[in-house]
């Protein structure tokens, strides 16, 4: 069975980048043991984004820490040249952005011959139309809710538009993406942007800035999911 689908929709993912990486171990068990079936790992490189995270040593230190499916997002430019330390560090899937691949098939292809599933990031000032050549190839699509670079940034609420045609144009096209969502999720949104058309939704600060990381995990799944029936209803 294809990985992605190993786990119930809809998905929360924490992102590492909020996490407290004094503590990193135990807020990633405790992301987990509250039911995160992913760790979502965002990677910035300072030029493509106006700031630097981490590498593939970091993703690999996370997979030494736990089994779960591990979501690489790189927000760098020319990601093909670290696609294969990426896909070596233990990466499940790797998402890439369409503003950064010249080559954007080249680059989903590469993803795969290195045993990763696919994905493919747009920006929220980039047209949708910009992914139409590749939404047939790719596991899942990546709809940034936030200009990338920074955690702790406000969801833009014309995101529910896109989010919405971008569901229309999978079913349109009979496809099986997935549509992931990043930036300003929290249980304040988590059952509308499901109710949009989200499978996956990614949470940074949300959980880690919590008081209680389980809990919280917990919480914004219940509030996606209760978005996500009414949407099939």
């Amino acid at each position: 069975m294809n990985e992605l689908y190993k786990s119930p929709l809809p998905i929360i993912a924490p992102s590492i980048l909020a996490a407290d990486f004094r503590h990193l171990e135990q807020d990633i068990r405790q992301a987990v043991d509250g039911g995160a079936p992913w760790i979502h790992c965002d990677i910035m490189d300072g030029h493509f984004v106006p700031n630097i995270s981490f590498g593939p040593a970091m993703v690999e230190t996370v997979r030494s820490i736990t089994d779960v499916f591990l979501d690489v997002h790189l927000m760098i430019s020319d990601p093909d040249r670290y696609i294969a330390d990426f896909a070596r560090a233990g990466a499940n899937l790797i998402t890439v952005h369409i503003e950064t691949c010249d080559h954007i098939h080249r680059t989903l292809q590469q993803i795969r011959e290195h045993g990763c599933l696919t994905g493919v990031a747009v920006n929220p000032g980039t047209a949708l139309s910009s992914l139409r050549a590749v939404l047939h190839e790719v596991d899942m699509v990546l709809l940034m809710t936030v200009n990338p670079g920074f955690g702790g940034q406000t969801f833009i609420e014309y995101s529910y538009e896109r989010l919405r045609a971008l569901r229309m144009v999978r079913e349109e096209i009979q496809s099986s993406f997935y549509i992931q969502v990043d930036g300003g999720i929290s249980r304040s949104n988590a059952r509308n942007i499901a109710d949009a058309g989200a499978d996956v939704l990614v949470a940074g600060s949300s959980v880690f800035k919590s008081s209680n990381i389980p809990a919280e995990v917990k919480a914004l799944r219940n509030d996606a999911a209760s978005g996500y029936r009414s949407m099939y209803v």
